[in-house]
């Protein structure tokens, strides 16, 4: 029999693996050797907190980032077809949403390999689950662009598509830009329009919260420097 592809979440940030995973992700670690990461080192630290006794140099971890080509990663899953299991580890949350690991996940389905996706935190569906906003119909944007008028000609489209479709827009920035950010929407959004925040998702200091545009420019501004951060809006 092939082995598996087995998608393995990770945490959002420092904090105890196994408060936010379910106990099957630590047995499925257990038992596997080979994991496609994205950062080795990260990878190692998680591996080892999950399986302390895990002897790490039976580990074979391959790369997945933008150094290397699609003709080393087409070879990645090449093990699963003398039945041995691979997990794909992302960098934080689920593999493969807003996540490179989706080529992956894209070449086990061309290979007839069965994908295993396992239960653990996606800061995307828990900031959706946390902002009051339509569950029935949202759109994920990833990154907004960069240049500043760029940005104002996206926002000012998905804004009138949330109010045309009663769709929620979710999108993402460097936490390093979020400052900058958050103030771009305070210039450019209506003020009717609702955004939600939600920064350091399942750590300790984490913070979500919803109010429109024009309460948003009343209260004090949230501290978002280089904390990883969810942005969503929605027009009603």
């Amino acid at each position: 029999m092939k082995g598996k592809l087995f998608l393995i979440p990770t945490t959002l940030g420092d904090s105890n693996p196994l408060d936010v995973l379910p106990i099957s992700v630590k047995s499925i670690i257990e038992s596997t050797t080979h994991f496609i990461v994205e950062n080795e080192k990260t990878a190692r630290r998680f591996i080892k907190q999950i399986c302390p006794d895990k002897l790490q140099a039976e580990l074979v971890l391959y790369p997945l980032n933008k150094r290397v080509t699609t003709i080393e990663t087409n070879n990645y899953l090449d093990v699963c077809n003398e039945g041995v299991n691979v997990g794909l580890l992302s960098e934080a949350g689920v593999p493969a949403i807003a996540d490179p690991g989706a080529v992956i996940v894209a070449l086990a389905h061309k290979n007839n390999i069965r994908v295993k996706p396992l239960v653990g935190p996606s800061s995307i569906l828990l900031a959706m689950m946390s902002a009051g906003f339509n569950g029935q119909n949202f759109a994920f944007n990833g990154y907004l662009p960069i240049d500043e008028k760029d940005r104002k000609n996206v926002l000012k489209k998905i804004e009138r598509q949330s109010r045309e479709n009663d769709q929620s827009q979710i999108f993402i920035e460097t936490p390093y830009r979020n400052d900058k950010m958050f103030l771009s929407l305070l210039k450019v959004l209506q003020n009717d329009t609702m955004l939600c925040i939600a920064s350091d998702i399942t750590l300790n200091n984490e913070f979500i919260r919803t109010l429109s545009i024009q309460e948003w420019r009343k209260a004090k501004q949230p501290i978002l420097h280089k904390r990883p951060t969810i942005f969503i809006i929605h027009r009603n």
